[in-house]
């Protein structure tokens, strides 16, 4: 198996490569392992001091629960797997405090954490207040997995096999390629220009002008945006230990 960068756009944390010579059972095993398995910080518990606001106390503590967190692992450990046997510590759990009295909104950004490494990441409306309106409140936020809530999920996956086109006597390689700006015509083939751009709507243009789309399954695009807890290679390098330990796991069990 070899991998071939495509694209890495680190200001919007999306990541697209190659995997040449692999098989689509092994991707999808890293897809689910990036999905359910990767941990990330999130808030669990919030304590409301004052809510004087229009939202109830759930509905804040909801949006503060979605809302991502910058997310150390060397720092952190899961609950179950800390020493101090889930009854909560600074390795298992992060403490951050958030107020606001002002007119306007109140975000998530505004909330101070008692790490500084570890902070919310986007500035996300949380509540609108109006005059003499307060809310204050205490956020434990700890590691989870998506397989237990979406809010624990690190990002989003999804992979395709390398488009590849059967053009026959009837095809309209040229005709394609003027409506569809993703390709470009050479030589009586198609070639495309950028693979991030590929859609489900490129393939049907292929098909109106007379060209089969098939999709190799040996050679896989891999598409990994970042919600913004961890980079794309926090989220690929955890996600193989994780493979790694389940398989010294099984082969433990033989």
């Amino acid at each position: 198996m070899k991998l071939e960068k495509l694209n890495w756009d680190k200001k919007n944390n999306l990541l697209t490569f190659l995997l040449k010579d692999s098989e689509e059972g092994f991707v999808n095993a890293i897809r689910r392992l990036i999905l359910e398995e990767v941990p990330v910080l999130a808030v669990e518990d919030v304590e409301i001091k004052e809510n004087s606001s229009a939202l109830y106390d759930e509905m804040i503590a909801l949006r503060l629960g979605l809302s991502p967190i910058k997310t150390d692992l060397k720092s952190y450990t899961l609950k179950e797997k800390c020493k101090c046997e889930g009854e909560g510590c600074a390795s298992c759990e992060l403490i951050l405090v958030l107020k606001g009295g002002k007119k306007g909104y109140v975000y998530a950004t505004d909330a101070d954490s008692k790490d500084s490494k570890c902070k919310f990441v986007h500035k996300m409306p949380i509540v609108k207040l109006i005059s003499k309106q307060k809310v204050e409140m205490q956020l434990t936020a700890i590691l989870g997995k998506g397989k237990e809530h979406a809010k624990w999920s690190p990002g989003w996956v999804w992979f395709h096999g390398w488009p590849e086109f059967k053009v026959t006597g009837k095809s309209d390689v040229k005709g394609c390629a003027e409506e569809c700006k993703v390709l470009e015509s050479r030589g009586g083939t198609l070639k495309i220009k950028d693979i991030t751009k590929w859609n489900g709507a490129c393939e049907q243009i292929c098909e109106e002008h007379g060209i089969e789309v098939v999709n190799n399954d040996k050679n896989m695009v891999f598409n990994l945006e970042s919600w913004g807890q961890l980079s794309c290679k926090e989220i690929l390098d955890t996600s193989v230990d994780i493979l790694l330990e389940k398989l010294d796991e099984f082969e433990g069990l033989l």
